[in-house]
């Protein structure tokens, strides 16, 4: 190339080079633009992570709630009618085969030459933990022979040890501790692969919820029994809240075995709720460090707690028996048993009503200035504990209390109180607090009315105890964070949670701790996905994002009637629009989720031309999944809401498992269910809807078919798969 064209070159490059003043204009226009793009997306990742948490704790307080009916029930139910409750007695008191303990429990039953898996031999030994380990890389299921035989082995091991393991670093480099798994193998395996398998050079303190939620409950806890079998020493186990069989119910793992396990699933479960009882409430780590599961309250004694007799405690769900002479509630009692067989009358629901607006007014009064949390299982933000929701709150609508209401632990709180609860009562207490219990930066310990059970602790609380046990850190986990772990309380306290994309791909991390000699916490983070590598940040909040609005959206759709009745109140003139913050308010009001709900009004409702909400938009996107004639709305929506209670009920009643039902035991089933709801619905409606759904013409009912009538479809979703659908059928 000639010279000339050179310089022509470098004179228009000289000409083109900006100025230093306008490099910079650009570059802190660019850094302004992406700090307000992190931001927004902050924003979006915290409100995604609030609506995930807020519904996972409203169906904690749904369990409490039915926990509590149920608990009532079995109680007083004697007292009430004359007559037992075999229903709930074997939900809550099963009568544990004497069968199970004793060996021939498993001896007698034969593993076919079929069958591939791993076989064990007990005492087990290395290579018995390492075929287990193969076989659930490999999807493989252990045989129920050998489920029952680990299972009877683990209680025994477990039957000769304290209510508190005391570990020592002295005889180990470091103690690793892990939090909840919730039944995610991968998330074992790969801590597993990460840290070391188990052993006397890498002991492990795992804190409780190991089951429920995740598919592979069965394979988790079953690994971690193996490997408690095979070095006790070295390997320790905590219970957590879900450990429970009461919990179980709602949460997966007794569907879990019942499925993988259809001819001696009932036996595993009664064993698992044995050795569940009989796990260890906290770990000490050196006299310095306390693990326990959810956290304390200001009246946790671990001098006590020492001394319990923890297999008592099957259910921390399952409240002490207090009689109706001690409550000092026999008129409430006589008032439901004129009403439990029939519908009650206007009258009756008016009396009943204004009883329980009076109750929830003195029960706020009392419960104002009582100073002691201790542990209790409360409804969210409600004067009256573990009871129906009450009606929304609005300009011209008091506040109600739904009819028929069975008095709870906590609404007792008006009556006078009883004498010091007895042993068993106090025992209850500590265990609850000890599962349950969450953490908060406020000082003082009040009761946990966002979770429904336990206390929330301050700092306060956590000093004093530390102080009085010469302890210097807490360890706890039941909550899951982002990073996988937290600090409060000025560094006393730390959370850690194992199970990484709890909520969904790319929600949150998981992590563990491992502490040496100095018992300095080192934290080790992961995330187990295939998928969420491969996204970018924007991706990942974008999927966790629209997985959140879409159960946001669900749960409005089940609140239907009680949005628009609270709406409706501040729409006079039935124009169908409200202001935002009226909205926003009727909103909060009504579902107690404590969410950002002007922030979430683009993602749940359109604007109208002159910017308020047109409220009926909010409903636009969902639809039931098979529509019912024969329903009455008012029905419908009840079914909807309370789909996973009336589940565990027909699982309860479905003894053999078999997915039917006889119409006698729906129309029983469901006048026990609104009894508990207070919930006014015609019994012929109840038999209508029992004949439109026994579709043979039998007398039994498929409740999966059923369930699947009242689950809360979105129709985007329809479009999509009958689009998918129709693209297939193009195809072939």
């Amino acid at each position: 190339m000639p010279p000339a064209r050179w310089k022509i070159l470098e004179t228009d490059d000289t000409v083109k080079s900006p100025s230093p003043a306008l490099t910079m204009k650009a570059a802190v226009l660019i850094q302004r633009w992406y700090r307000r793009y992190m931001a927004r997306l902050e924003m979006r990742r915290r409100y995604t992570w609030n609506i995930f948490q807020s519904i996972e704790y409203a169906g904690e307080q749904d369990q409490l709630q039915l926990s509590s009916f149920f608990s009532f029930m079995l109680d007083n139910f004697t007292q009430l009618t004359g007559n037992g409750s075999d229903l709930i007695s074997q939900l809550l008191d099963p009568v544990v085969d004497p069968w199970l303990d004793r060996e021939i429990c498993y001896n007698l039953i034969p593993v076919p030459e079929s069958y591939t898996g791993p076989r064990l031999s007990f005492p087990l030994s290395v290579s018995d933990t390492n075929a287990l380990l193969s076989a659930f890389k490999e999807q493989q299921t252990l045989h129920a022979r050998y489920v029952l035989q680990l299972l009877y082995e683990t209680k025994k091991l477990l039957k000769q040890m304290p209510n508190i393991i005391h570990l020592s670093t002295s005889y180990t480099n470091e103690i690793t501790i892990c939090g909840d798994l919730h039944g995610r193998l991968d998330d074992l395996l790969l801590i597993f692969y990460k840290n070391g398998l188990p052993s006397a050079e890498t002991p492990y303190v795992f804190n409780g919820d190991f089951v429920d939620r995740g598919k592979k409950s069965m394979e988790v806890v079953s690994l971690l029994f193996a490997y408690l079998l095979l070095y006790p020493d070295y390997m320790h186990l905590n219970r957590g809240n879900h450990e429970d069989h009461i919990m179980n119910l709602r949460y997966g793992f007794t569907k879990e075995v019942m499925q993988k396990y259809k001819t001696h699933g009932r036996e595993i479960l009664q064993l698992f709720q044995d050795v569940f009882s009989l796990l260890p409430v906290a770990t000490v780590i050196d006299g310095k460090i306390l693990i326990v599961h959810g956290g304390i309250s200001d009246q946790t004694d671990l001098d006590f707690l020492s001394s319990i007799e923890r297999h008592k405690v099957k259910s921390a769900l399952r409240f002490p028996r207090r009689s109706l002479e001690q409550l000092d509630i026999g008129h409430s009692c006589k008032r439901m048993r004129s009403t439990a067989g029939s519908r009650p009358s206007s009258h009756s629901k008016n009396q009943l009503r204004k009883t329980r607006q009076d109750s929830a007014a003195s029960t706020s009064s009392s419960s104002s200035s009582s100073s002691s949390s201790s542990s209790s299982f409360c409804s969210p933000r409600t004067p009256s504990c573990l009871s129906p929701r009450p009606c929304p709150s609005s300009p011209s609508m008091p506040y109600t209390i739904n009819v028929l209401q069975v008095p709870y632990l906590d609404s007792l709180s008006s009556v006078p109180p009883p004498p010091p609860p007895p042993q068993h009562d106090r025992e209850w207490r500590q265990v609850v607090d000890i599962l349950w219990s969450d953490p908060k930066p406020q000082e003082g310990c009040s009761p946990n009315t966002f979770r429904g059970g336990g206390c929330y602790f301050g700092p306060d609380v956590t000093r004093r105890l530390l102080l009085r046990h010469g302890l210097q850190l807490l360890i706890r986990s039941h909550e899951c964070k982002q990073e996988g772990y937290e600090f409060c309380h000025g560094g006393q306290v730390i959370t850690i949670f194992s199970a990484s994309n709890y909520y969904e791909e790319g929600s949150n991390r998981g992590a563990y701790i491992k502490v040496g000699r100095e018992l300095v916490p080192r934290f080790y983070q992961y995330q187990v996905s295939r998928t969420t590598r491969k996204l970018t940040l924007t991706q990942r909040v974008r999927v966790a994002e629209g997985s959140a609005l879409k159960a946001l959206k669900e749960k409005l759709f089940t609140h239907r009637s009680e949005l628009l009745s609270s709406l409706q109140q501040y729409d006079q003139n039935n124009t169908g629009c409200v202001s935002v913050s009226d909205w926003a308010q009727a909103f909060e009001s009504v579902l107690r989720l404590d969410l950002p709900w002007r922030t979430l009004r683009p993602h749940l409702a359109r604007l109208a031309p002159d910017g308020s909400v047109d409220y009926q938009s909010c409903f636009e996107d969902m639809e039931p999944g098979i529509p019912l004639a024969q329903v009455t709305p008012n029905m419908a929506e009840t079914l909807f809401r309370y789909r996973t209670d009336i589940e565990i009920i027909f699982n309860i009643i479905d003894k053999d498992h078999s997915g039917l039902i006889s119409i006698e035991e729906f129309r029983h089933t469901w006048r026990l269910f609104s009894a508990h709801l207070g919930v006014d619905v015609d019994d012929r409606a109840v038999d209508d809807l029992a004949r439109s759904i026994d579709f043979n013409k039998d007398g039994s009912i498929d409740f999966t078919e059923f369930l699947e009538a009242f689950r809360v479809v979105h129709k985007l979703d329809n479009k999509e798969q009958l689009n998918g659908k129709t693209a297939g059928g193009k195809c072939s």
